[in-house]
Parts: C-alpha cells; structure tokens; sequence
C-alpha cells in the first residue's frame, strides 16, 4: 500500500480533513486525531508507516504482539504503527474505519452533531 492510497481511505470518511505538511501530518475528524504521519526532520518525510488508533489496549497489544502492527514512537495505549509497503488493502480499510469510529466517538456529542452523518455500514 502507498501513502496515496492510504491517504484516499481517511479522505472518504465522513468529515476527515488533512492538517500539515508540517511536523507532523495527520488525519483529524473534529480536531482530533485519527492517522498520523511523522517526518523524521524538515526535509524528509517517512511515508512507509502510519500510526492508528485501536478501539482499547488490549487490541493494540495483540497486534503488536502477533506482528500484525508495530510499536509506534511517540504514541502509547492503543494506538499502533502500520508498515505501508506489507499492509494489506482490506486490512488498512478495517484501521482505519476502527481508528475514525473510536476517535469520533470520543467527541462531545455536540461537536459529534456538527459532523457529517455516519454512512450505514459504520
């Protein structure tokens, strides 16, 4: 998977926006966080992982630990590091959904009524 087609995965989802270049650039839906790339200095970006949320923890953990994700850096509790070049389409889907459900639904419930509708299937 490509950092393009990664990124047309979060663009889909319903209120999504793209904040930076900058630091660092990251998928929000109401301001928060649901995918984060990270640059490793002003000049380079490092587009062959992504970081994600997991919906708890515990989830985060079995990924990390049977392999399925990596660690990420800077992020600690259930949120994982996804390798691009080896991450599976409908795999990447899957995160990504999981990733803006759980961070959507963190939102106030006022800041969750000024977003689009959810489509159906979420």
């Amino acid at each position: 998977m490509t950092r393009p087609e990664f990124d047309d995965l979060c663009a889909v989802q319903p209120g999504a926006v793209l904040s930076g270049p900058g630091e660092l650039d990251a998928w929000k839906i109401g301001g928060k966080m649901f995918a984060c790339f990270g640059h490793t200095d002003q000049r380079a970006t490092n587009d062959d992982h992504v970081v994600v949320r997991c919906a708890d923890t515990e989830m985060a953990r079995m990924l990390i630990e049977s392999g399925a994700a990596g660690k990420p850096a800077y992020f600690r509790g259930a949120w994982v590091r996804l390798d691009l070049p080896t991450l599976d389409p409908e795999e990447a889907k899957h995160r990504v959904a999981v990733s803006y459900t759980t961070i959507r639904g963190g939102l106030t419930k006022t800041a969750q009524a000024a977003l689009p509708p959810l489509p159906e299937e979420c």
